[in-house]
Protein backbone atom coordinates (compact mmCIF):
# COMPACT_ATOMS: atom_id res chain seq x y z
CA UNK A 1 0.00 0.00 0.00
CA UNK A 2 1.26 3.56 -0.74
CA UNK A 3 0.03 4.52 2.09
CA UNK A 4 -0.22 8.82 1.91
CA UNK A 5 -2.10 9.14 -1.58
CA UNK A 6 -4.63 6.56 -0.71
CA UNK A 7 -5.13 8.30 2.94
CA UNK A 8 -5.49 10.90 1.30
CA UNK A 9 -8.13 10.13 -1.17
CA UNK A 10 -9.92 8.78 2.05
CA UNK A 11 -9.71 11.98 3.96
CA UNK A 12 -11.07 14.01 1.02
CA UNK A 13 -13.83 12.03 0.34
CA UNK A 14 -14.92 11.71 4.69
CA UNK A 15 -14.54 15.22 4.40
CA UNK A 16 -16.58 16.12 1.18
CA UNK A 17 -19.51 14.04 3.01
CA UNK A 18 -19.07 15.26 6.62
CA UNK A 19 -20.70 18.68 8.17
CA UNK A 20 -18.32 21.26 8.58
CA UNK A 21 -19.36 21.36 12.25
CA UNK A 22 -19.13 17.79 12.85
CA UNK A 23 -15.62 18.09 12.33
CA UNK A 24 -12.12 18.54 13.78
CA UNK A 25 -10.72 22.25 13.03
CA UNK A 26 -7.38 20.35 12.63
CA UNK A 27 -9.01 18.36 9.83
CA UNK A 28 -10.62 20.71 8.25
CA UNK A 29 -7.49 22.95 8.03
CA UNK A 30 -5.43 20.39 7.03
CA UNK A 31 -7.40 17.84 4.87
CA UNK A 32 -6.30 15.45 6.38
CA UNK A 33 -7.66 13.24 8.94
CA UNK A 34 -4.09 11.74 10.02
CA UNK A 35 -1.43 13.05 11.55
CA UNK A 36 2.32 13.95 11.62
CA UNK A 37 4.06 11.07 10.49
CA UNK A 38 5.84 9.19 13.39
CA UNK A 39 9.77 9.57 13.10
CA UNK A 40 11.98 6.00 12.89
CA UNK A 41 12.95 6.78 16.96
CA UNK A 42 9.53 6.97 18.09
CA UNK A 43 8.60 3.47 15.66
CA UNK A 44 11.63 1.62 17.03
CA UNK A 45 10.74 2.76 20.78
CA UNK A 46 7.55 1.39 20.32
CA UNK A 47 9.13 -2.10 18.63
CA UNK A 48 11.50 -2.18 21.88
CA UNK A 49 8.87 -1.71 24.51
CA UNK A 50 6.57 -3.92 23.11
CA UNK A 51 9.68 -6.80 22.38
CA UNK A 52 8.42 -7.41 18.78
CA UNK A 53 9.13 -5.66 15.10
CA UNK A 54 5.95 -4.58 14.12
CA UNK A 55 4.20 -6.32 10.78
CA UNK A 56 5.46 -3.77 7.38
CA UNK A 57 2.24 -2.64 6.57
CA UNK A 58 1.60 -1.53 9.72
CA UNK A 59 5.10 0.19 10.34
CA UNK A 60 4.31 2.12 6.61
CA UNK A 61 1.14 3.21 8.51
CA UNK A 62 2.35 4.60 11.31
CA UNK A 63 5.41 5.90 8.94
CA UNK A 64 2.94 8.27 7.06
CA UNK A 65 0.58 9.19 10.31
CA UNK A 66 1.41 8.76 14.03
CA UNK A 67 -2.86 7.82 14.42
CA UNK A 68 -5.74 7.79 12.46
CA UNK A 69 -9.15 9.05 13.24
CA UNK A 70 -12.71 7.75 11.71
CA UNK A 71 -11.47 4.79 10.56
CA UNK A 72 -15.10 3.49 9.04
CA UNK A 73 -18.35 4.60 10.98
CA UNK A 74 -17.31 3.08 14.07
CA UNK A 75 -14.18 3.56 15.02
CA UNK A 76 -13.61 6.96 15.90
CA UNK A 77 -9.30 7.15 16.91
CA UNK A 78 -6.89 4.97 16.34
CA UNK A 79 -3.65 4.46 18.35
CA UNK A 80 -0.34 6.35 17.47
CA UNK A 81 3.07 5.12 18.28
CA UNK A 82 3.05 6.34 22.17
CA UNK A 83 -0.48 4.25 23.08
CA UNK A 84 0.27 1.09 21.55
CA UNK A 85 -0.44 -1.88 23.73
CA UNK A 86 -1.56 -5.30 24.38
CA UNK A 87 -4.93 -6.31 24.31
CA UNK A 88 -4.66 -7.91 28.19
CA UNK A 89 -3.12 -5.19 29.61
CA UNK A 90 -5.34 -2.31 28.04
CA UNK A 91 -8.68 -3.96 27.70
CA UNK A 92 -8.45 -7.20 29.43
CA UNK A 93 -12.42 -8.12 29.53
CA UNK A 94 -12.24 -8.57 25.96
CA UNK A 95 -10.46 -12.09 26.85
CA UNK A 96 -14.19 -13.09 27.63
CA UNK A 97 -14.62 -13.44 24.00
CA UNK A 98 -12.24 -16.18 23.58
CA UNK A 99 -14.59 -18.98 24.96
CA UNK A 100 -16.52 -17.82 21.68
CA UNK A 101 -13.74 -17.57 19.47
CA UNK A 102 -12.07 -21.20 18.00
CA UNK A 103 -10.77 -23.66 20.22
CA UNK A 104 -7.36 -23.00 21.40
CA UNK A 105 -5.19 -23.14 24.17
CA UNK A 106 -5.74 -20.22 26.09
CA UNK A 107 -2.15 -18.64 26.66
CA UNK A 108 -1.59 -19.00 22.68
CA UNK A 109 -4.95 -17.40 21.97
CA UNK A 110 -5.69 -14.09 20.03
CA UNK A 111 -6.98 -12.07 22.40
CA UNK A 112 -4.51 -12.97 25.34
CA UNK A 113 -1.61 -11.97 22.52
CA UNK A 114 -3.33 -9.52 20.35
CA UNK A 115 -1.86 -5.78 19.93
CA UNK A 116 -4.88 -2.90 20.85
CA UNK A 117 -4.40 -0.34 17.62
CA UNK A 118 -8.20 0.86 18.14
CA UNK A 119 -8.18 3.68 20.80
CA UNK A 120 -12.01 4.78 20.73
CA UNK A 121 -14.54 3.13 19.18
CA UNK A 122 -18.27 2.04 19.32
CA UNK A 123 -17.99 -0.88 21.64
CA UNK A 124 -15.58 -2.16 19.77
CA UNK A 125 -11.61 -3.11 19.04
CA UNK A 126 -9.24 -3.30 16.63
CA UNK A 127 -6.21 -5.40 17.19
CA UNK A 128 -3.52 -7.39 15.15
CA UNK A 129 -2.24 -10.89 16.27
CA UNK A 130 1.75 -11.11 16.37
CA UNK A 131 1.45 -15.00 16.76
CA UNK A 132 -0.97 -15.30 13.04
CA UNK A 133 2.25 -14.32 10.35
CA UNK A 134 2.78 -14.65 6.96
CA UNK A 135 5.56 -15.33 4.56
CA UNK A 136 5.65 -11.67 4.47
CA UNK A 137 5.43 -10.82 7.77
CA UNK A 138 2.22 -9.32 8.11
CA UNK A 139 0.39 -9.92 11.47
CA UNK A 140 -3.58 -11.18 11.13
CA UNK A 141 -5.87 -8.17 11.76
CA UNK A 142 -9.17 -8.59 13.72
CA UNK A 143 -12.45 -6.42 13.93
CA UNK A 144 -15.06 -6.87 16.46
CA UNK A 145 -17.75 -5.11 17.60
CA UNK A 146 -20.08 -6.79 20.59
CA UNK A 147 -23.33 -5.33 19.60
CA UNK A 148 -22.51 -7.39 16.35
CA UNK A 149 -22.97 -10.33 18.05
CA UNK A 150 -20.45 -11.92 15.84
CA UNK A 151 -17.24 -13.51 16.15
CA UNK A 152 -14.64 -11.40 15.26
CA UNK A 153 -13.55 -10.78 11.67
CA UNK A 154 -10.33 -11.73 10.87
CA UNK A 155 -8.13 -10.27 8.04
CA UNK A 156 -4.93 -10.96 6.09
CA UNK A 157 -3.43 -7.82 7.28
CA UNK A 158 -3.68 -4.24 8.42
CA UNK A 159 -3.65 -3.01 5.00
CA UNK A 160 -7.37 -5.75 4.62
CA UNK A 161 -8.42 -4.26 7.55
CA UNK A 162 -7.77 -0.78 6.41
CA UNK A 163 -9.27 -1.66 3.05
CA UNK A 164 -12.49 -3.31 4.61
CA UNK A 165 -13.23 -0.25 7.11
CA UNK A 166 -12.41 2.02 3.97
CA UNK A 167 -15.31 0.00 1.80
CA UNK A 168 -17.38 0.22 4.78
CA UNK A 169 -17.65 4.39 4.94
CA UNK A 170 -18.38 4.67 1.85
CA UNK A 171 -21.13 2.08 1.93
CA UNK A 172 -22.22 3.87 4.30
CA UNK A 173 -21.69 7.36 3.26
CA UNK A 174 -21.59 6.80 0.02
CA UNK A 175 -19.37 10.14 -0.96
CA UNK A 176 -18.98 11.50 -4.68
CA UNK A 177 -15.46 11.28 -6.00
CA UNK A 178 -13.08 9.34 -7.39
CA UNK A 179 -13.46 5.93 -5.40
CA UNK A 180 -17.21 5.43 -7.05
CA UNK A 181 -16.85 6.58 -10.22
CA UNK A 182 -14.40 3.92 -10.53
CA UNK A 183 -16.47 1.20 -9.05
CA UNK A 184 -19.29 2.17 -11.16
CA UNK A 185 -17.31 1.65 -14.31
CA UNK A 186 -16.42 -2.03 -12.75
CA UNK A 187 -19.77 -2.84 -12.33
CA UNK A 188 -20.75 -1.68 -15.75
CA UNK A 189 -17.72 -3.99 -17.49
CA UNK A 190 -19.16 -6.65 -15.12
CA UNK A 191 -22.26 -6.63 -16.27
CA UNK A 192 -21.30 -6.88 -19.96
CA UNK A 193 -19.05 -9.71 -18.34
CA UNK A 194 -21.84 -11.74 -17.29
CA UNK A 195 -23.78 -11.28 -20.39
CA UNK A 196 -21.05 -12.28 -22.55
CA UNK A 197 -20.86 -15.75 -20.23
CA UNK A 198 -17.90 -14.81 -17.43
CA UNK A 199 -20.14 -15.36 -14.64
CA UNK A 200 -17.60 -16.05 -12.27
CA UNK A 201 -15.34 -13.05 -13.22
CA UNK A 202 -18.14 -10.67 -13.02
CA UNK A 203 -19.42 -12.15 -9.36
CA UNK A 204 -15.77 -11.26 -7.86
CA UNK A 205 -16.12 -7.61 -8.81
CA UNK A 206 -19.66 -7.15 -8.04
CA UNK A 207 -19.12 -8.72 -4.99
CA UNK A 208 -16.41 -6.13 -4.27
CA UNK A 209 -18.20 -3.20 -5.58
CA UNK A 210 -21.03 -4.33 -2.87
CA UNK A 211 -19.22 -3.86 -0.42
CA UNK A 212 -18.88 -0.20 -1.64
CA UNK A 213 -22.33 0.54 -0.86
CA UNK A 214 -23.03 0.47 -4.77
CA UNK A 215 -26.54 -0.74 -5.54
CA UNK A 216 -26.45 -2.23 -9.30
CA UNK A 217 -23.72 -3.99 -7.96
CA UNK A 218 -26.68 -6.04 -5.53
CA UNK A 219 -28.98 -5.88 -8.20
CA UNK A 220 -26.49 -7.72 -10.54
CA UNK A 221 -25.33 -9.80 -8.23
CA UNK A 222 -28.63 -11.16 -6.84
CA UNK A 223 -29.50 -12.40 -10.35
CA UNK A 224 -25.92 -14.65 -10.68
CA UNK A 225 -26.44 -16.06 -6.85
CA UNK A 226 -29.78 -17.02 -7.64
CA UNK A 227 -28.73 -18.95 -10.59
CA UNK A 228 -25.93 -20.65 -8.87
CA UNK A 229 -27.95 -21.73 -6.41
CA UNK A 230 -26.69 -19.25 -3.76
CA UNK A 231 -29.91 -18.52 -2.51
CA UNK A 232 -28.39 -17.62 1.17
CA UNK A 233 -26.48 -14.99 0.10
CA UNK A 234 -29.24 -13.56 -2.71
CA UNK A 235 -31.85 -13.54 0.02
CA UNK A 236 -29.08 -11.33 2.39
CA UNK A 237 -28.09 -8.99 -0.49
CA UNK A 238 -31.79 -8.46 -1.53
CA UNK A 239 -33.12 -7.52 1.66
CA UNK A 240 -30.52 -5.12 2.51
CA UNK A 241 -31.29 -3.62 -1.03
CA UNK A 242 -34.84 -3.40 -0.27
CA UNK A 243 -34.15 -1.09 2.92
CA UNK A 244 -32.71 1.24 0.93
CA UNK A 245 -33.83 0.97 -3.22
CA UNK A 246 -33.01 3.39 -5.48
CA UNK A 247 -35.40 5.28 -7.09
CA UNK A 248 -38.20 3.76 -8.95
CA UNK A 249 -36.45 0.32 -8.35
CA UNK A 250 -40.11 -1.44 -7.03
CA UNK A 251 -41.92 0.00 -10.36
CA UNK A 252 -38.75 -1.45 -12.42
CA UNK A 253 -39.96 -4.69 -14.91
CA UNK A 254 -37.29 -6.69 -13.31
CA UNK A 255 -38.39 -5.79 -10.23
CA UNK A 256 -42.10 -6.77 -10.55
CA UNK A 257 -41.49 -9.27 -13.18
CA UNK A 258 -38.14 -10.70 -12.29
CA UNK A 259 -37.64 -10.20 -8.33
CA UNK A 260 -40.77 -10.16 -7.06
CA UNK A 261 -41.99 -13.88 -8.66
CA UNK A 262 -38.94 -15.10 -7.01
CA UNK A 263 -40.03 -13.47 -3.47
CA UNK A 264 -43.42 -14.81 -3.90
CA UNK A 265 -41.70 -18.06 -4.41
CA UNK A 266 -39.06 -17.96 -1.78
CA UNK A 267 -41.64 -17.23 1.18
CA UNK A 268 -44.04 -19.98 0.35
CA UNK A 269 -40.99 -22.24 0.62
CA UNK A 270 -38.92 -20.77 3.70
CA UNK A 271 -41.52 -18.90 5.09
CA UNK A 272 -42.34 -20.24 9.12
CA UNK A 273 -43.87 -19.14 12.94
CA UNK A 274 -39.47 -19.00 13.40
CA UNK A 275 -38.34 -17.60 10.46
CA UNK A 276 -39.44 -13.96 8.23
CA UNK A 277 -39.33 -14.64 4.23
CA UNK A 278 -37.00 -12.20 2.45
CA UNK A 279 -40.97 -10.25 1.33
CA UNK A 280 -42.12 -10.58 5.25
CA UNK A 281 -38.94 -8.79 6.54
CA UNK A 282 -38.98 -6.39 3.79
CA UNK A 283 -42.29 -5.40 5.07
CA UNK A 284 -41.81 -4.59 8.63
CA UNK A 285 -42.82 -1.06 8.96
CA UNK A 286 -44.37 1.63 6.91
CA UNK A 287 -43.53 1.01 3.41
CA UNK A 288 -46.27 1.96 1.56
CA UNK A 289 -44.42 1.41 -2.28
CA UNK A 290 -43.26 -1.87 -1.08
CA UNK A 291 -46.86 -3.15 0.30
CA UNK A 292 -48.30 -1.60 -3.18
CA UNK A 293 -46.04 -3.39 -5.29
CA UNK A 294 -46.70 -7.10 -3.47
CA UNK A 295 -50.22 -6.11 -3.75
CA UNK A 296 -50.14 -5.69 -7.47
CA UNK A 297 -47.82 -8.18 -8.40
CA UNK A 298 -50.27 -11.00 -5.94
CA UNK A 299 -52.99 -9.59 -8.36
CA UNK A 300 -51.24 -9.92 -11.55
CA UNK A 301 -49.83 -13.14 -10.97
CA UNK A 302 -53.33 -14.52 -10.16
CA UNK A 303 -54.72 -12.98 -13.41
CA UNK A 304 -52.17 -14.01 -16.41
CA UNK A 305 -49.47 -16.36 -14.38
CA UNK A 306 -45.80 -15.29 -14.25
CA UNK A 307 -44.29 -13.66 -17.65
CA UNK A 308 -40.69 -15.29 -18.84
CA UNK A 309 -39.56 -12.35 -20.69
CA UNK A 310 -39.38 -11.14 -24.24
CA UNK A 311 -42.57 -13.10 -26.23
CA UNK A 312 -40.56 -15.85 -28.04
CA UNK A 313 -38.82 -17.10 -25.01
CA UNK A 314 -42.15 -16.42 -22.94
CA UNK A 315 -43.84 -18.65 -25.34
CA UNK A 316 -41.09 -21.32 -25.82
CA UNK A 317 -41.30 -21.58 -21.78
CA UNK A 318 -44.65 -22.15 -21.31
CA UNK A 319 -44.86 -24.81 -24.22
CA UNK A 320 -42.28 -26.52 -22.41
CA UNK A 321 -43.97 -26.48 -18.96
CA UNK A 322 -46.85 -28.29 -20.87
CA UNK A 323 -44.98 -30.43 -23.06
CA UNK A 324 -42.60 -32.46 -20.34
CA UNK A 325 -44.81 -31.80 -17.28
CA UNK A 326 -42.97 -34.52 -15.11
CA UNK A 327 -39.83 -35.16 -16.51
CA UNK A 328 -37.18 -32.78 -15.48
CA UNK A 329 -34.64 -33.78 -18.28
CA UNK A 330 -36.77 -32.92 -21.05
CA UNK A 331 -37.62 -29.65 -19.43
CA UNK A 332 -34.30 -28.60 -18.64
CA UNK A 333 -33.22 -29.42 -22.42
CA UNK A 334 -36.32 -27.09 -24.20
CA UNK A 335 -35.52 -24.53 -21.28
CA UNK A 336 -31.65 -24.27 -22.58
CA UNK A 337 -32.99 -24.58 -26.24
CA UNK A 338 -35.18 -21.36 -25.57
CA UNK A 339 -32.46 -19.04 -23.93
CA UNK A 340 -31.54 -18.28 -28.04
CA UNK A 341 -34.46 -16.51 -27.32
CA UNK A 342 -34.11 -14.73 -23.93
CA UNK A 343 -33.60 -10.67 -23.95
CA UNK A 344 -32.97 -8.11 -20.95
CA UNK A 345 -35.92 -6.41 -19.92
CA UNK A 346 -33.89 -3.57 -19.45
CA UNK A 347 -29.92 -2.57 -18.94
CA UNK A 348 -29.68 -4.49 -15.21
CA UNK A 349 -31.01 -7.67 -16.14
CA UNK A 350 -28.72 -9.90 -16.71
CA UNK A 351 -30.24 -13.89 -15.91
CA UNK A 352 -33.69 -15.14 -16.28
CA UNK A 353 -34.61 -15.10 -12.46
CA UNK A 354 -38.41 -15.28 -13.21
CA UNK A 355 -37.82 -18.78 -14.23
CA UNK A 356 -37.01 -19.48 -10.36
CA UNK A 357 -40.40 -18.73 -9.49
CA UNK A 358 -42.25 -21.39 -11.28
CA UNK A 359 -41.68 -24.73 -9.47
CA UNK A 360 -41.24 -27.32 -11.86
CA UNK A 361 -38.70 -24.70 -13.10
CA UNK A 362 -36.94 -24.20 -9.97
CA UNK A 363 -36.25 -27.97 -9.30
CA UNK A 364 -35.02 -28.57 -12.61
CA UNK A 365 -32.72 -25.56 -12.44
CA UNK A 366 -29.90 -27.34 -10.43
CA UNK A 367 -26.87 -25.25 -9.57
CA UNK A 368 -24.99 -26.21 -12.19
CA UNK A 369 -27.50 -26.36 -14.83
CA UNK A 370 -27.90 -22.74 -13.54
CA UNK A 371 -24.28 -22.42 -14.55
CA UNK A 372 -25.26 -23.62 -17.93
CA UNK A 373 -26.98 -21.07 -18.92
CA UNK A 374 -25.13 -18.27 -17.07
CA UNK A 375 -21.93 -19.37 -19.20
CA UNK A 376 -23.38 -18.84 -22.50
CA UNK A 377 -23.84 -16.01 -24.16
CA UNK A 378 -26.65 -13.89 -23.81
CA UNK A 379 -29.31 -11.41 -25.37
CA UNK A 380 -27.51 -9.59 -27.69
CA UNK A 381 -23.73 -10.91 -27.06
Amino acid sequence: MDWKPWLSRWSAEWIQSSEPADLDPQVLRDRWLGFAPASEEAVAAAEARLGLPLPPSYRDFLLTTDGWRDAGSFVWRMRDTATLGWLRDIEPYWEGWEELSEEEPAESNKFSRGLLISLEADAGILFLDPGDVDESGEWAAYSLFSWMAEPPTRFASFTALMESLYAEFHQMRRPEGETRDSWDAKVEQARLDALAGDADAASAVLAQAEEFGRDRATILLVQLDLLLGREYQASQSFSRLLHQAPEGFFADPLFTEEFLPWLFAEHARSATNYRHSVLQTAMIGERPEIQLAIGEGQARLRRDGPNFGEPAFDQLVRKALDDHAGDADALWRAVRAAMEHWRPRNADHIAPVALLADPALASTLTPERGRALLTRPRGDR
